[in-house]
């Protein structure tokens, strides 16, 4: 797959989870998918329908406000794509309630692709920058959010 098809795949998964259609952003899954946020107590899991879970879950707990893109890199079937993301942690995040607070962290993403689709989807999260700014007294955590 090439480069410019890629990242249209990641852009339009990336804005139908901001909007909040979990459908839409797993339809552009393989239908053996691997979804795995490290550090996520389910572990990884398989196939759309488990990944739509996740998602549902995702932004019944969480608004997300942006996903900037730092740093891409791209291969045969698989791009590495760094974003800052910005969010209002409506539940919990990392197992932290978050009362209505805005963070901002950095998250990494490992994309693999197959055919014309994504069939894994790694992520990586500074869960440090999140507690901090989840735990900080109320006033600090912008001040805690990485720069």
């Amino acid at each position: 797959m090439d480069k410019p098809r890629m990242k249209e795949l990641i852009e339009q998964h990336i804005s139908a989870e901001i909007a909040g259609d979990t459908a839409a952003a797993v339809s552009l899954y393989t239908d053996d998918v691997e979804h795995d946020v490290i550090g996520s107590p389910t572990g990884p899991v398989r196939g759309p329908a488990a990944a739509q879970g996740f998602y549902d879950q995702l932004t019944a707990d969480l608004t997300t406000e942006q996903m900037t893109p730092t740093r891409e890199q791209y291969g045969q079937d698989f791009c590495v794509v760094e974003h800052e993301a910005t969010a209002v942690v409506k539940g919990a995040f990392i197992g932290i309630p978050g009362n209505g607070r805005r963070v901002t962290f950095r998250m990494l993403h490992v994309w693999d692709f197959k055919g014309d689709a994504i069939s894994r989807e790694q992520v990586w999260l500074d869960g440090a920058a999140i507690a901090a700014q989840l735990t900080a007294p109320q006033g600090d955590a912008a001040e805690l959010a990485p720069a």
